[in-house]
């Protein structure tokens, strides 16, 4: 699979295409239901498969003061469209440019002049065009006016409520890991370059490795049982500090997981950190005595629960 970014020419055998369109931040059930009917739909026409989505996020455009809420990275997202069987992701700058173009200049621009598209796949709630001026209605005759087919795919519904990025994140901010998980397929994981730290934790016998959250929607503070990724494939189980160590001077916000019977370096690999429980709340300690105890009681439960 190849990435475009806007600007980049879409090669010719990548033109008329059957696009999958939307922002699709975490890939959800919901998205992959969308994404699925593309690649469908492409195989069986003998066309390309793309996806088209958006960076930054319309919400950070319009509001920029809104707090970190992204479930994935746009590298994050393009392995999981590749996986899905996309053949190219095509990134459109979310700028003045393209917040000013209203619908039908969306549509002849950017889906007509620069992606030549054949067909598009949309989820049923999808708006675009300034001020949201278009939907799938209007999307469904523009197709018919310009001579491609239209796909509206509706809400996927999990234990009874639609699945949503929305649903997805009020889950991790409330501490439950294993609820987003089944919205997401996977773990939500947060990857990230290890960084050199205070070095507390090596002085208490617990070594972490130091991730910034970067741009992620920030979930509970707290300790979590995790799994990590490592750059040459390895998979280490471990416990997870993400907060902001209340327990030490000055605060600093941090997810710092301590891999279970590992010692390597680490400093300066990227790893991708799967939160898969959540153990409890940050806590602040009298003693250093005391967090060593409790430590030592994260570590075991992590150690019960990555093993279930």
């Amino acid at each position: 699979m190849i990435r475009l970014n806007a600007g980049e020419i879409l090669p010719p055998d990548l033109r008329g295409g059957i696009v999958a369109l939307g922002n699709f931040d975490g890939f959800h059930l919901g998205h992959q239901a969308v994404v699925g009917q593309a690649v469908k739909r492409a195989r069986e026409e003998g066309r390309p498969a793309l996806v088209a989505t958006f960076d930054p996020h319309p919400m950070r455009y319009f509001k920029p003061d809104t707090p970190w809420f992204r479930l994935t990275t746009l590298e994050q997202r393009a392995a999981l469209m590749q996986a899905a069987g996309v053949d190219a992701m095509i990134v459109f700058d979310f700028d003045d440019r393209l917040a000013g173009l209203d619908a039908d200049a969306f549509v002849t621009e950017r889906l007509i002049g620069q992606l030549g598209v054949a067909g598009l796949v949309t989820g049923a709630d999808f708006t675009y065009g300034k001020a949201r001026s278009g939907d799938v209605a209007s999307l469904a005759a523009l197709g018919r006016h310009h001579g491609f087919s239209t796909d509206t795919v509706g809400a996927v519904t999990l234990d009874g409520e639609t699945v949503s990025s929305t649903r997805i994140r009020a889950g991790l901010r409330e501490g439950r890991p294993r609820n987003a998980a089944q919205l997401l397929t996977r773990p939500f994981t947060i990857a990230g370059e290890v960084r050199h730290g205070d070095k507390l934790g090596r002085e208490i016998g617990y070594p972490t490795a130091n991730v910034d959250l970067g741009n992620y929607l920030r979930p509970a503070y707290g300790i979590y049982a995790v799994r990590v990724a490592l750059a040459d494939g390895r998979v280490i189980d471990g416990a997870a500090n993400l907060g902001i160590r209340p327990s030490f001077d000055p605060p600093k916000e941090l997810l710092e997981p301590y891999l279970f019977d590992f010692s390597e370096n680490l400093y300066g690999q990227t790893i991708e950190v799967a939160l898969i429980d959540f153990l409890r709340p940050e806590a602040k300690f009298d003693s250093l005595d005391a967090l060593k105890a409790q430590m030592a009681a994260d570590c075991d439960r992590a150690r019960a629960l990555l093993a279930e």
